[in-house]
């Protein structure tokens, strides 16, 4: 076997209609004794074959196979094209093609010898001498080898110098394979690295007639081409360690800092949880650091001296609280409070007096069949002239509606709207449901979720009223007596407005105490022009006079002015109603007077 170091060789074989079969079959067998002698690998030799006649077709780069037994099969599969000899173009596929980084031939700094052997019967039908310089210009030793009827003179203008050890003549095709023997000796020649000091500081690598010098793994050749300097694969930043990169031969490791480990990327870290390992005995929370941990109080408490405890700190006294009367302090923080006939603001800092229609306001309308689409329509006027009088912002009062019928709807909660026009054109808006009457129902919806802070009421807290105000027009077809106890038990005002075929006693079981001045009842709203006049003496405690009440004088002041609004916008619809109704008893009038016209005229 050859001894040498790793060569590219690529075979460039004559298919030409000249070559009958059997010619080409001992072809064949040159091409598979060289390959015998020759130690093939990925990191040895590297043998590619490629055959042309008037065209060049590639049978295996020198990337494809590296065992004998995969090229020995490759090469007697291959079928041979039987045309003309274009020996210039099969040099020039093997300089552009064959001989690349891409098809298999190793980078030219490398210095692996990269041969061609030219093997042909006769003389080209293209030029050669062009390309053939060009290809030993570009780094390609030729070996030309010519059998039986090949041209001397184009073998020679092909073959690299000397001619002497690069041009071959067989008489036949039979003595070709005694010829492979000789030309196996000339291919491998000498191993230049024994025959003279070769001074590599690692390894020698024999070509033909020289000899190169290699390093070993984890280290690269210095520019004298003999010494070897280990490769710092840290030094080009690529390396992607978070913290620490290490260097080792012809590689590179990745550690991290003091309190921190390896994740299983190899590259990035991660802080080592301390806290994990349980035996800190910190008090409420605990913090990783690199080598260690410390313990953290929460919101409100103090470390003691001891770093693991903590004591509640009295916030009111530490910090700027901002509250307009007193500061309490709780457990981790701290309330503002206000003094008796005061309120919390929304600030949570803040006190006021209050105000006229300071209240949480619901206001539930029956939108059943018999309320009919004309009268619907003065049930949302009433609504808005109550809307009118009061002072709407999420900070004062704040209004929702419900309708009812067969079912419940929430036309907007307490939160939807923070305005008066945003209200009343809500209102006006709002459709006319229809069917039937299930004031019960509607009062079970109004304690549990129009009343619900999710829907913008409030906390009780806050000492807001809330008030309920019910408008109906008939019976209701399911039982009121039990949500209307728990609304008024929840601390909801009831007021209960009754027209047409309500039922008394059913507007009395929704009402508050006292009751006759928290429901109305009117066959045709004529009858609703008071509300009590001394509903103020009864409700809110007079100064120096009697006990005092269990409501505050807030709450009472919200509810006489809501009632006032109230009585004043029932007033204005009755006029309106009774000038209809004026209207109404001229018009019958007249009809009448026209009736007996026509009858007399008859």
């Amino acid at each position: 076997k050859c001894r040498m170091g790793p060569l590219d060789i690529v075979f460039v074989i004559d298919s030409s209609r000249s070559v009958r079969p059997f010619e080409f079959e001992t072809m064949r067998r040159f091409m598979m004794d060289i390959i015998g002698s020759l130690d093939v690998g990925p990191n040895a030799t590297r043998v590619g074959v490629i055959q042309y006649s008037s065209q060049v077709q590639n049978i295996f780069s020198l990337k494809t196979f590296f065992t004998r037994a995969d090229m020995e099969k490759a090469i007697n599969s291959i079928v041979p094209l039987a045309q003309g000899t274009m020996t210039g173009l099969a040099i020039q596929y093997a300089m552009n093609v064959a001989f690349t980084t891409q098809e298999g031939a190793r980078p030219l700094h490398k210095k692996i010898p990269r041969i061609a052997i030219v093997v042909t019967d006769g003389r080209p039908q293209d030029r050669v001498t062009e390309v053939a310089t060009q290809a030993r210009n570009a780094g390609i030793e030729i070996y030309a080898v010519g059998i039986q009827r090949a041209d001397m003179n184009s073998l020679r203008a092909m073959a690299s110098p000397p001619l002497e050890e690069h041009v071959f003549l067989v008489e036949s095709f039979e003595l070709i394979q005694q010829f492979g023997k000789q030309f196996q000796d000339k291919l491998c020649g000498v191993d230049m690295c024994v025959k003279q000091e070769h001074g590599c500081q690692h390894s020698c690598v024999s070509t033909p007639g020289s000899f190169y010098c290699e390093c070993n793994l984890g280290y690269r050749l210095n520019v004298d081409g003999k010494t070897c300097s280990p490769i710092d694969a840290c030094a080009d930043g690529r390396h992607g360690c978070q913290h620490q990169c290490v260097s080792t031969h012809g590689s590179y490791l990745c550690r991290c800092h003091a309190g921190y480990y390896l994740n299983q990327d190899k590259r990035s870290c991660t802080i080592i949880d301390y806290c994990s390992f349980r035996n800190h005995s910190c008090q409420h929370e605990c913090v990783s650091i690199p080598n260690g941990h410390y313990c953290r109080c929460r919101s409100g408490f103090t470390l003691q001296p001891d770093s693991r405890s903590c004591r509640a700190t009295d916030l009111c006294n530490g910090v700027d609280h901002g509250c307009e009367f007193k500061c309490m302090s709780t457990e981790g923080s701290y309330r503002c409070v206000c003094p008796e006939g005061q309120q919390l603001q929304a600030d949570g800092k803040a006190c006021s007096k209050c105000r006229a229609g300071h209240i949480d306001l619901v206001m539930v309308i029956d939108g059943s069949k018999s309320v009919r689409p004309q009268n619907f329509e003065l049930v949302k006027q009433f609504v808005n002239r109550i809307v009118d009088q009061l002072e709407v912002s999420p900070h004062s009062t704040r209004v929702g509606l419900v309708q009812y019928s067969s079912r419940v709807r929430t036309e907007f909660p307490l939160n939807k709207y923070h305005s008066a026009d945003e209200i009343k054109k809500a209102v006006m808006e709002v459709e006319y449901m229809e069917k039937g009457t299930m004031t019960g129902l509607a009062l079970k919806h109004m304690v549990e979720h129009s009343f619900s802070e999710l829907e913008g009421a409030r906390p009780l807290s806050h000492n807001v009223p809330r008030i309920g105000l019910i408008f109906t027009d008939g019976r209701s077809q399911d039982d009121i007596s039990e949500w209307a106890r728990r609304a008024k038990e929840s601390g909801i005002v009831m007021f209960a407005v009754g027209v047409g075929k309500a039922v008394e006693e059913e507007l009395r079981v929704i009402a508050s105490e006292p009751v006759e001045q928290h429901f109305s009842y009117s066959a045709d709203f004529t009858t609703m022009t008071h509300l009590v006049e001394n509903f103020k003496l009864n409700i809110c405690p007079e100064e120096g006079k009697g006990e005092t009440d269990i409501r505050s004088p807030c709450e009472c002041e919200a509810l006489v002015q809501f009632q006032t609004n109230t009585v004043a916008i029932l007033q204005s619809l009755m006029e309106k109603n009774i000038l209809w109704a004026h209207s109404l008893a001229q018009m019958t009038a007249r009809l009448e007077d026209l009736e007996k016209q026509i009858a007399n005229k008859k």
